[in-house]
């Protein structure tokens, strides 16, 4: 058996900008580039489509939205100025490293998350001390934005146990969202979702087999 968690909301919580096109604009005005005057309608505005359950890179969007309007910034810039803008203080969740610590005394452990923002999925595990946390490293870290898939489909999931080095049916996936983490019951692999089994309570039934 290998467990994978989600990140957002399952192992932590995290401060998110109320109003992200804002947060991107600073970003982007610290580093000299010009955010044009309706940039909150250019944030909010489709500028590429993508295929149902396909990940929609956010600093990609940023570049998009900023060429529509007349402006070049380089991938570069742009993945640092969106990383910039979320990278924001977390709060481990209670329960969250001892569930990691028993799940790590059983097989290999991994994170899943849905996240559009390159890098930052593991720069909030550094940020919350995950990494190692359980006594070892994670295994695997799998994101949507680097796999390019968003749960629920069931890619995800599959790159997660491929990951883990297990068959997808010896997946076990723990996560707070029915309609996104729970997809892992529907590809084929277990979902346990916080609902059904809170976190406090996750490390003891991992320990005593209560998962399998």
């Amino acid at each position: 058996m290998a467990l994978s968690f989600d990140l957002f909301g399952t192992l932590v919580t995290a401060d998110r900008p109320a109003a992200p096109w804002d947060a991107v604009a600073d970003a982007l005005a610290d580093r000299s580039i010009r955010v044009p005057d309706d940039w909150e309608t250019a944030y909010r505005s489709s500028h590429r489509d993508y295929e149902r359950g396909r990940e929609a890179p956010l600093d990609e969007h940023v570049r998009l939205a900023l060429a529509n309007r007349g402006v070049d910034v380089s991938e570069a810039t742009a993945r640092e100025a969106v990383l910039a803008a979320f990278d924001s203080p977390v709060t481990v969740r209670d329960g969250a490293v001892d569930a990691l610590s028993a799940a790590a005394d059983r097989g290999p452990i991994g994170v899943c998350s849905n996240c559009s923002v390159p890098g930052l999925v593991e720069r909030t595990l550094s940020r919350a001390g995950l990494e190692g946390a359980a006594g070892r490293d994670f295994d695997a870290v799998v994101t949507s934005v680097d796999c390019g898939w968003r749960k629920p489909h069931a890619e995800i999931f599959e790159a997660t146990a491929d990951a883990l080095g297990v068959p997808l049916a010896a997946l076990v996936h723990v996560g707070d969202d029915a309609r996104t983490d729970g997809g892992a019951g529907r590809a084929g692999a277990r979902s346990v979702l916080l609902d059904d089994r809170p976190l406090p309570d996750l490390a003891a039934a991992i320990r005593e087999g209560r998962l399998c």
